[in-house]
């Protein structure tokens, strides 16, 4: 549906966001390689997959009405540089879903923000300001859930996701190098995963839970 491309922009940005706290928390781990290779930027083009960033979120929109899953280039990450691999690992894998909570709660400030200006906007503004503000509030209002899902997505533990890597922390070394190297086939169990209804429906109680806080909110200031 074409009216709702006002979550790419807003996506394109979460998604950065996402690799660029990987990089920078390897780098103060100790491991530079995202920083040599200029990934620590929030300029989205070195971050760009055009399958999972662009045809993948576009595709979804406009055939299904909403974005179910997205990602950018993975930021490379060197664990040999690391002084406790297991410990950095560990890390480096949470601080992605953690960066999208906290756009979550950046995009809940921004509506509440909005809906002050707007409350003025409405009353003495021109239609372009009304139309512009009516985007804004529903592309940082999107931005929320989107951010929630993708944090939820990203700690399903099933390899290559970043949640494969927190409960591989867990795991005597051996067995957790077994469980890795799943590697990227691993995306395809998840889709099987995702077509049990058990799953997918714990999978969006899941987000709906944590989405409820951000909405309570939303809704004392507006």
């Amino acid at each position: 549906m074409v009216e709702q491309l006002y979550i790419l922009p807003i996506l394109l940005f979460s998604v950065v966001i996402h690799e660029v706290a990987h990089g920078y928390m390897a780098l103060k781990l100790g491991d530079p390689t995202a920083k040599m290779l200029g990934r620590l930027t929030l300029n989205p083009l070195p971050h760009i997959d055009p399958i999972g960033s662009i045809f993948i979120p576009l595709f979804s929109l406009l055939t299904a009405g909403g974005v179910f899953i997205a990602w950018a280039k993975p930021v490379p990450v060197d664990p040999t540089n690391f002084l406790r691999p297991r410990r950095d690992d560990f890390l480096v894998s949470i601080v992605g879903p953690t960066s999208n909570l906290l756009v979550a709660f950046v995009c809940s400030v921004a509506v509440i923000l909005l809906g002050f200006v707007g409350a003025t906007v409405n009353t003495a503004g021109s239609a372009l300001a009304i139309d512009g503000l009516e985007f804004l509030t529903k592309m940082f209002y999107g931005g929320i859930y989107l951010n929630i899902v993708l944090a939820v997505f990203n700690l399903i533990p099933v390899p290559p996701l970043d949640g494969s890597h927190v409960l591989a922390a867990f795991l005597p070394a051996r067995l957790a190098r077994g469980y890795r190297s799943v590697g990227f086939a691993g995306i395809l169990l998840i889709i099987f995963l995702m077509r049990v209804p058990a799953v997918s429906g714990t999978f969006h109680a899941v987000i709906e839970g944590i989405f409820a806080p951000f909405h309570t909110l939303i809704s004392l200031f507006t």
